[in-house]
Parts: structure tokens; sequence; C-alpha cells
């Protein structure tokens, strides 16, 4: 079973992290949720405290969309809402293509770039990875200091100087040791998002930050629109790549209209 955290009532909600990421960084959104959502924060395998999954060689997303399914049935889940950021994002959409989840919602979902885009994200992601991996002592110094955190980690958040410290040199630890990292983002960059009218059963939200400068705003947010005009589409405004720290109230009232939508 994957390793997660459930927390509050009401209606399931499983949260889906990034890649080279990890389940607390939807802590601060299930804070504001647990009086009335009752929220699954998942580590996918290979991510934080997940194991690796038993396969070998390249792992693509459909494979962590499996790993997702099984989480349902392991802890008795029936068609829960989903929410998923960056590649999390891209999970609960094809969740949703399987009709598994009552509604998803994406936050800055892969699978909208082009290829210039595609080489950018992956580029930015594999230097992080070698910085946390190879120098990940130096960068939990640096991010000590909120000007440090500007510089490390303002390509992933839109307010980088005012996220706490101590989250900022967990995650750079969990990126460096993530085992599945390497082989999974070759097969994310090549991953594009198509038949959204395959997804016309399931109420789906997507939401993109207004400064996200790894998928670029605002030309996938309008490739989003295209290929999901049923869909409903909301800017989060001052946030970055990853909303759910840079302003968790305003991620937290999404997911609160969003799931309330499938109900």
């Amino acid at each position: 079973m994957l390793v997660h955290d459930r927390r509050g009532a009401g209606p399931p909600l499983v949260l889906i992290h990034g890649i080279g990421a990890r389940r607390g960084a939807w802590d601060p959104v299930a804070e504001r949720l647990a009086g009335d959502r009752e929220t699954f924060a998942i580590d996918l395998p290979g991510f934080g405290d997940s194991p690796s999954l038993p396969l070998s060689g390249e792992l693509p997303i459909g494979a962590y969309v499996d790993a997702v399914e099984r989480f349902f049935a392991d802890v008795g889940l029936e068609r829960p809402h989903v929410a998923g950021n960056s590649m999390g994002g891209g999970i609960a959409l094809e969740l949703a293509r399987r009709g598994a989840v009552a509604s998803a919602t994406a936050l800055s979902p892969v699978g909208f770039w082009n290829q210039a885009e595609s080489v950018w994200s992956r580029a930015v992601l594999r230097a992080s990875r070698l910085g946390a991996k190879h120098a990940g002592g130096l960068l939990r110094r640096v991010v000590a200091s909120a000007p440090g955190r500007v510089v490390a980690l303002g390509v992933f958040y839109g307010r980088p100087a005012a996220l706490d410290a101590a989250v900022a040199r967990e995650d750079l630890r969990m990126l460096g040791a993530a085992p599945a990292f390497d082989r999974t983002l070759g097969p994310l960059g090549r991953y594009r998002f198509a038949d959204g009218a395959a997804l016309d059963g399931v109420p789906v939200t997507i939401g993109w930050g207004a400064r996200d400068r790894l998928l670029l705003y605002p030309s996938q947010p309008r490739r989003a629109r295209a290929a999901l005009p049923r869909a409903r589409h909301v800017v989060l405004e001052r946030c970055g790549h990853l909303p759910m720290h840079d302003d968790p109230d305003q991620v937290a009232a999404l997911l609160r209209v969003a799931s309330a939508r499938g109900a």
C-alpha cells in the first residue's frame, strides 16, 4: 500500500504530488480541508516514503495511474474525488479518463507542453535533482534564508521567500533521495494529453499558477482549454508551479468547489 496521510471527515479526496515531490506538499491544503473533506495525501511509488514499483526499465505515467487505482481498492475508496499537481495532475486526468473518480482537479498538469517546453521542463527538473542529490547539503544551507529560497526555488514557487525553510530543506532531501525519479523523467517528457472528450462524464477542473515558470503560463493553459473545453479553468493568482504552499487558502477553496461538482 502507498504511504499516505489521512485527515479530516467528509467526502474522500485523494491528493497526488508531482515528480520528485512528496505527500507533504499538500499539508497546508489538507489542514484547511479537514473540516469538510476526508483527504488522503499519498506518496507515489518511489517517492517520499513509498517503495518503488516492482518493475524494471522506464516508468510511464500509466504505471502510476495503475498504482493509484490499486490504492483506492486498498483503502476501500470507490470513485473518490482526486486532485493532483504537475505529474499528479496528469495522473488525475487519466484516472478521470478511466471513470475511476467522481471528479478530477489538475493543478498545472503535465501533458500540454510542446517539444521545446518539455525539453525546458525536464532540464530544470534534472538540474534540480542533480543539485539535491550531489550538493544537497549546500542547497539546504542556501534555502535557510529568504533570498536563498528565491534563487534556488523561484522556478517552482510564485512566492518562494514565504516558504518555510524547514519545508524547503525536507523537499530537497526527498528530491535527492527519490529512487524512481530518473526512470520517470524521460517517459513523463514524452507524455501528451489526448482525447479530452473521453473525460466528459467526469467533472474536471484545471487550475494554473499565473507565475508558473516550469510549465509555462500562459501557453500551456491555452492548450488545456482547447483540449478540455467543458472543464472549468481557473487562474491561480500569485501562485507558481506548486500553488499548495504559495496560497493554500485559494487552493483549498478551489478543491471544495471542484469536488462539490462531482458530488
